[in-house]
């Protein structure tokens, strides 16, 4: 994700400081950012326990009234409805295929863990390329959170 986000600020020449670390544990002082964004970060944290430091610790790092937008899996995508909220997805790399974990929250569920984190869910939604009126079955659920 660094590689690309780096590609994509060199494409748009923006001036990036990019740092690998764990979510849960961020490296920044409190309050340091206006905006955050966490794409395809929670779903791969196991256990709410996990889940839930990582979401203070987004919290933390904003400032009052700053704001993250989200994405994670959804659960109510068609290819899992015969599984549970935990899977391992493949994931092929040139001649090898790794398996990766995946958490699938529904919509209901992540308002609670957003709340229960101490962040306001501004708006929730699929991704733009979800073009189907109902967007419950959308492979990803967007969202705008507040601190």
């Amino acid at each position: 994700m660094l590689k690309l986000a780096l590609k994509y600020a060199r494409k748009f020449n923006f001036t990036v400081n990019l740092t690998q670390a764990d979510a849960r544990y961020l490296p920044f002082p409190d309050e340091t950012f206006d905006r955050a964004i966490a794409v395809a970060t929670y779903h791969h944290l196991k256990g709410r326990g996990k889940q839930l430091k990582a979401l203070r610790e987004l919290r933390r790092v904003l400032k009052p009234g700053g704001e993250a937008f989200i994405t994670v899996w959804n659960r109510c995508q068609p290819r899992f409805w015969f599984k549970g909220k935990e899977v391992m997805v493949p994931w092929r790399m040139k001649d090898r295929t790794l398996y990766r974990y995946y958490y699938l929250f529904t919509y209901v569920e992540l308002r609670g863990l957003m709340r229960e984190a101490g962040l306001e869910v501004l708006r929730s939604f699929p991704e733009s390329s979800y073009k189907l009126p109902v967007k419950t079955f959308s492979r990803n659920i967007c969202l705008v959170v507040r601190r």
